[in-house]
């Protein structure tokens, strides 16, 4: 009994610890950044790694709303592809899931990255009359958004580091100190 007490004081922690950051996440969406360089797809990979799944495809989708509230909403096919696309990086979060390993995490905030950059930036060009839809038009619309693919994979890195690394800084921390609890319990 002890042993499921423990483990379910561990998951509230676990849960409380993912939700602030979650939040905390949305909140600097709202602050002055460079283009792109924004917490959203470390908060759905971390979201994927970490929470339900029902959860994990909720909250992100949360952040964005309440901050777009304040940005302000736009053409809803482009929210559409931009939203689709977050929701496929807690896909890959799911895939993180399997094995936290250092190297998974890289990839998947690479491959994150990626597919927020194609699917946004292509709906960009099908969906707006800014560039040409010939193949000339979408290469145009890709190379002007390589400075916001630059930003965004620094700032998901950034954020990846922060919230994977801090989590689990406060996973041993959090888990040292319920087992010095449990052993202070027992003597």
């Amino acid at each position: 009994m002890e042993k499921n007490n423990l483990f379910q004081k561990e998951k509230r922690i676990e849960f409380l610890i993912v939700l602030v950051f979650v939040l905390v996440g949305a909140g600097l969406r709202l602050l002055p950044h460079l283009p792109n360089f924004v917490p959203i797809t470390a908060i759905a990979l971390f979201s994927g790694a970490f929470l339900s799944k029902r959860v994990a495809l909720v909250l992100p989708l949360i952040a964005m709303i309440i901050s777009d509230k304040f940005i302000g909403f736009y053409d809803i096919k482009l929210m559409a592809a931009v939203y689709g696309s977050f929701l496929l990086c807690v896909v890959i979060g799911f895939w993180i899931r399997k094995n936290k390993k250092w190297y998974r995490i890289l990839g998947g905030s690479i491959s994150a990255t990626l597919i927020f950059f194609v699917l946004t930036n292509f709906a960009f060009w099908v969906f707006t009359g800014f560039y040409a839809r010939t193949i000339s038009g979408l290469v145009q619309c890709y190379l002007a958004a390589l400075p916001f693919l630059r930003n965004s994979f620094l700032g998901d890195l950034t954020y990846v580091i922060i919230f994977f690394g801090a989590f689990a800084i406060a996973n041993v921390l959090v888990k040292k100190a319920l087992k010095i609890k449990v052993v202070q319990s027992i003597s």
